[in-house]
């Protein structure tokens, strides 16, 4: 359920992009102002997609050893691809080592850089992930809740047991 968000995410993602290129056909003014946003015509954005479909095919050992080379590759050279594919690296669904906290701190930079290109797609996989967090910590909490009851349920059905019963 956890990387359910994060698939979800990045499906929303590929659908924008597909939206890209509809055009309203009302204001030919307003048209060309979208075209013109340097951001939405980078490549980087689907590299990004095209990598992340290429993590969902990993099994294991794979992850492990792809989390690492991105995370060298981040050490080498801090640019936004690369955060964003060390993020992508260490929570992505089926990993065998995910650090949400991690991913969460290399987008750090690039969520405060709005003249990125990346800069949109790093706010939805940091919302995502504080998201999934906050869910995680909720089910957690109602999971506690609920051994209580059943602790109690169990306290209480064993003190009927051994008080006789009257006829």
């Amino acid at each position: 359920m956890r990387r359910l968000g994060t698939g979800l995410l990045l499906i929303l993602l590929a659908g924008c992009g597909a939206l890209r290129g509809v055009e309203t056909g009302d204001d030919p003014a307003s048209v060309a102002e979208l075209r013109s946003d340097t951001r939405a015509e980078s490549p980087e954005p689907a590299a990004v997609l095209a990598y992340y479909a290429k993590l969902r095919k990993m099994g294991g050992s794979e992850l492990s050893r792809e989390q690492d080379a991105a995370r060298r590759a981040l050490m080498r050279s801090r640019t936004d691809g690369n955060r964003v594919r060390y993020a992508l690296a260490l929570s992505v669904p089926g990993a065998p080592a995910t650090d949400e906290i991690r991913a969460l701190e290399t987008l750090e930079p690039l969520t405060r850089n709005t003249a990125s290109p990346l800069h949109g797609l790093a706010l939805l996989m940091t919302a995502s992930m504080q998201e999934q967090r906050r869910l995680d910590a909720q089910a957690q909490g109602l999971q506690q809740k609920l051994d209580a009851m059943l602790e109690l349920e169990r306290n209480m059905t064993g003190r009927d047991a051994n008080v006789p019963r009257k006829r």
